[in-house]
């Protein structure tokens, strides 16, 4: 199914409106041209977008009534099949990876004829536009199939990044363009180079004056064919007094490591990760600090978006709530998991949630807190000390 059928798929076809160019106060431009597909082609900035989209994709969701768990039904759609495409994971990866892209990411809620809330799905690469009609704020997405869609504001969640310039998107991911084409022009140049000292191996020279140009030809293609090709098993050429071969060895000149290394850590810096995060060599502590600086904040603007897109006012003044949640536990070295166990006959954690900690299955019995026999609340402690007195 190409671009056009899924968009159909999902929308019923395209959705026009008769509008006119949304005003923004600070009069920035209602109009965002799609950027980033030439620079997620480059290794450097795919690997660190998809480090950021997988660490994302796994956190889980939470669906709160009335500030307690409540509602398994939307919970369970959100994360096994939001839309007919993606699973949880998916959605959350392609979320991720949209808005690390474009600076701006839309979902669009799917609602039934009843306004009932039926799943979510990220809106694919576009060129947007910001209109109004009837004094009310829309979105419209022109794909790269000629498909057109337009979508109030209230059934878009909208993430940003770089969130500044405009009222509606990100700025650009312009500042690291200088980076991404010199890091380009030295890869290619050091191909470029490697290429061009491999095919001049020597100059072949010959004594004999006013040769013409077929005859020279003729004679470096006999040399070349006798000498130069695997056929010549001895590895020895013979010359007559009439020709001389002399050796070229060039040596390319590339940019060096430290060039090389200090433009892929420009571009570490800008997505905010680091070697070992990209390689899975990064220990606890910088885990921790890559989850609270890059996947914390997004799960955050993610569940208050979707909150307030999806319930209403009165639904959250009962704290109806959508919350993205990542266990922070599974960035812990397994030596502190393990440790973890003294919170567990101390009563602050149930063994079950000890045991999800070390990806171990749930046991019956074990949501229900446990104490070691040698420690008491601190009030039953001072009812003894009274019988006692």
């Amino acid at each position: 199914m190409d671009l056009r059928g899924a968009i159909k798929s999902i929308f019923g076809g395209d959705k026009k409106i008769t509008a006119s160019t949304w005003k923004e106060i600070g009069g920035y431009t209602s109009y965002f041209s799609s950027f980033g597909a030439d620079a997620y082609a480059n290794e450097v900035v795919r690997a660190c977008i998809r480090t950021l989209s997988e660490h994302t994709s796994k956190a889980n969701v939470k669906v709160l009534r009335d500030g307690m768990p409540g509602d398994s039904a939307m919970q369970k759609l959100i994360q096994y099949r939001p839309n007919l495409y993606m699973n949880g994971k998916d959605f959350l990866y392609k979320t991720r990876t949209l808005l690390e892209i474009n600076n701006v990411a839309f979902i669009y809620i799917m609602r039934d004829e009843l306004g009932r809330f039926t799943g979510l799905y990220p809106m694919p690469k576009a060129q947007y536009e910001a209109v109004e009609f009837e004094g009310r704020l829309y979105i419209t997405f022109r794909f790269g199939s000629g498909s057109v869609q337009t979508h109030s504001w209230e059934d878009l969640a909208v993430l940003r990044k770089d969130y500044n310039s405009s009222d509606i998107w990100g700025d650009s991911n312009s500042p690291i363009l200088t980076s991404l084409d010199l890091l380009n022009t030295t890869g290619e140049g050091m191909a470029n180079a490697i290429k061009s000292t491999s095919n001049l191996r020597g100059i072949l020279k010959t004594t004999k004056s006013m040769l013409s140009d077929a005859d020279r030809k003729k004679h470096k293609d006999n040399f070349v064919n006798d000498y130069m090709t695997m056929a010549n098993g001895s590895g020895i050429a013979s010359l007559d007094a009439t020709q001389d071969f002399i050796p070229l060895s060039l040596q390319p000149q590339i940019a060096n490591y430290k060039n090389i290394e200090e433009l892929r850590n420009n571009i570490y810096r800008y997505f905010g990760v680091n070697e070992d995060i990209l390689m899975s060599k990064a220990d606890s502590d910088q885990r921790e600090a890559f989850y609270e600086a890059k996947i914390e904040p997004f799960l955050l603007a993610l569940s208050l978006e979707l909150t307030n897109k999806i319930f209403t006012s009165k639904q959250r003044g009962f704290l109806n709530e959508i919350m993205f949640e990542s266990n922070r536990m599974s960035y812990m070295s397994m030596n502190e998991k393990l440790a973890l166990v003294a919170m567990v006959d101390r009563g602050a954690m149930t063994p079950n949630e000890w045991r999800q900690a070390l990806n171990l299955a749930p046991l019956d019995g074990g949501d229900t807190p446990i104490r070691r026999l040698d420690t008491v609340p601190t009030e039953s402690t001072e009812v003894e000390d009274d019988k006692q007195g």
